[in-house]
């Protein structure tokens, strides 16, 4: 069993996905975030910007499905620079403070619309 999760609090999909699915009750799979706000539009041209953006996308899918960062167990980053790390790291704490879900983090070619990040997760319920 599934279920769909979509807020107007982040932006909607731009292709063939949903936000994030509730699969057999237990776990929330949170779709890859990029820094779009919940009309549309770029965030920003910074890593900074573009960070916050991405996990404010994710908190407002989690708080949909009426969970909070403390839920997350994992979440993948993707990055266009690895040696931009250091500062998504920094805001990427900021967030998820002591919750600490397991995390991989890649360096990738091109992210869509060209952005510099994009983060999934997944949650339990």
């Amino acid at each position: 069993m599934k279920q769909a999760i979509l807020t107007s609090n982040a932006p909607a999909p731009i292709g063939p996905y949903s936000q994030a699915i509730i699969a057999e009750g237990k776990f929330l799979f949170i779709s890859g975030q990029i820094p779009l706000t919940p009309s549309g539009e770029l965030a920003g041209a910074t890593i900074e910007e573009q960070t916050h953006q991405s996990i404010q996308n994710i908190e407002a899918i989690l708080k949909e499905a009426g969970l909070t960062f403390s839920n997350v167990v994992k979440t993948t980053v993707l990055l266009k620079d690895m040696g931009t790390f250091g500062i998504m790291n920094q805001i990427y704490e900021s967030y998820f403070g002591d919750s600490k879900p397991a995390r991989a983090a890649y360096e990738v070619a091109r992210l869509p619309k060209d952005v510099l990040i994009e983060i999934e997760a997944i949650a339990v319920l």
